[in-house]
């Protein structure tokens, strides 16, 4: 199995509908799967074969998605790299996978690791391919499990690594997603996520379905609002930030988004209060998704019911979840299983038999089921902030700093105390870059009007920056 032939030599569809629209130009599935023929020629001659690692170090865009199918027709293996990381960082994940080539938006300086080929054609513009001189060879059980996809996990089980994902479990994790989804040729999907992170089950189910996706990440945030006018969008995948950005258009926006049937809010909580503020604005139910790239997307909250809210909702069909070590709550460590899971990390190589627990995955994350089997997320297990004997979630302060209109991102951590146990603080990036001394102040009583006061961070720093890891998530293994 191949998931990129099952896309490309799918019988039925339309082939003369519109695939993908990025600002200013557009191109039917007819034409990209030409582009991509085409690409995949020129890639094989370049040495790209059986299970070759290929870095993909670019934007997101057309041309992003013709390399990846181009690379996966190849039978070669992607290792998506952010182009928001540093040419350092960047390294360190080509270094940690050991990849065979590079595929790069912008030419690369003098690197002794690198050689480069030859300036490829892609679509509308020229990518950068590059050789890269390898130190070992990959262990003997990556060729026998048929590798698509290698990326760097959000450090789950600690330090980050290499997630190894076969053709058969990317398939059978779509199959499972849909299940929730219901992707079909008539969705015209907003697109504003990163396609580094979010690509496996997400963007191929749409080309696999033949929908229509617009890609709204380039001149952000002028072009999301400009495609929510524009077109008869049916389904919204995206980021508590970026519902808090169409938020601040409410006036040109209200009413464009009466033809949405499903709108995802992924990557981090979106608090119950903000799902219903959203709502009442634009009469649009946003349901919060819980994936993880070790399992797939087990979690959508499809349910109407208003007590579900800030719920991930129930687990899907082709999956199960167990609660263990619960407190007196019902909150404990959240394990699950079920179809499409990981095949392996990378480095250290570790295959998925030796990682499961009784063909069980540990998450990671702590949370508890209700009566009717909704899920509600209360955190990181490793991360919880002992406070005076009472427990802290940081993604239940990290939420409600969040939804201040001034505040872009938050990072909370707990700092050890001879007295307290742990004292919660908090970095904050804030959107107003005329910030001045009222800031602080202001962000305190917004804490102390929305949370418990024992909740509220001792400590607020306004930064620049807050350090993520290799998958896009705040790293927090520092703390």
């Amino acid at each position: 199995m191949n998931i990129a032939e099952t896309i490309v030599g799918k019988k039925n569809g339309p082939l003369n509908k519109t695939a993908i629209i990025d600002q200013d130009q557009t191109i039917t599935y007819e034409t990209l799967f030409k582009e991509v023929a085409l690409l995949r020629a020129e890639l094989s001659a370049l040495g790209v074969s059986d299970y070759k690692k290929v870095a993909l170090y670019a934007e997101d865009s057309i041309e992003y998605i013709i390399v990846s199918l181009a690379v996966l027709l190849c039978n070669g293996v992607i290792v998506p790299v952010s182009p928001s990381l540093a040419w350092d960082e960047a390294q360190n994940v080509m270094d940690a996978i050991d990849v065979h080539f590079l595929i790069a938006a912008e030419k690369i300086g003098f690197h002794k690791k690198l050689t480069r080929l030859k300036t490829i054609k892609c679509n509308r513009r020229e990518m950068s391919f590059y050789r890269r001189a390898i130190k070992n060879e990959a262990p003997k059980e990556y060729y026998a499990l048929n590798p698509a996809f290698i990326r760097f996990s959000s450090g789950t089980t600690g330090a980050s690594k290499g997630v190894v994902l076969s053709h058969d479990s990317i398939i059978e994790r779509i199959d499972a997603a849909n299940k929730g989804l219901n992707i079909t040729e008539c969705d015209h999907i907003i697109w504003v996520l990163s396609m580094t992170y979010h690509f496996v089950v997400t963007i191929l189910l749409f080309l696999r379905e033949r929908a229509t996706i617009i890609l709204c990440e380039k001149e952000f945030p002028f072009t999301l609002f400009d495609a929510l006018k524009k077109y008869s969008c049916t389904f919204l995948y995206a980021s508590p930030f970026h519902y808090r950005m169409i938020s601040l258009d409410k006036q040109t926006l209200r009413g464009k988004l009466s033809n949405i049937r499903l709108a995802i809010s992924t990557a981090v909580e979106f608090s119950k209060e903000e799902i219903g503020l959203f709502h009442d604005a634009f009469g649009c139910a946003v349901k919060e998704a819980y994936g993880i790239i070790e399992v797939g997307l087990p979690f959508i909250n499809l349910s109407h019911d208003l007590k579900a809210r800030g719920s991930v909702g129930k687990i899907l069909p082709d999956y199960d979840i167990q609660i263990l070590n619960k407190d007196d709550e019902g909150v404990g460590a959240i394990y699950l299983r079920g179809k499409g899971m990981f095949d392996a990390y990378y480095s250290p190589w570790k295959m998925r038999e030796k990682v499961l627990v009784d063909g069980w995955f540990y998450t990671g994350d702590i949370g508890f089921l209700d009566e009717n089997n909704y899920l509600f997320i209360k955190g990181r297990e490793k991360n919880v902030i002992n406070f005076s004997g009472m427990k802290i979630f940081p993604a239940e302060v990290e939420a409600v700093l969040n939804s201040h209109p001034k505040v872009r991102e938050s990072f909370v951590y707990g700092v050890s105390h001879p007295v307290y146990g742990q004292l919660p603080q908090a970095d904050v990036i804030w959107i107003d870059e005329s910030r001045n001394s009222n800031a602080l102040p202001e962000l305190r009583k917004f804490c102390y009007d929305h949370m418990a006061s024992y909740k509220v961070p001792k400590k607020i720093s306004f930064v620049d920056k807050i350090k993520k890891t290799a998958s896009g998530k705040i790293s927090r293994s520092n703390v």
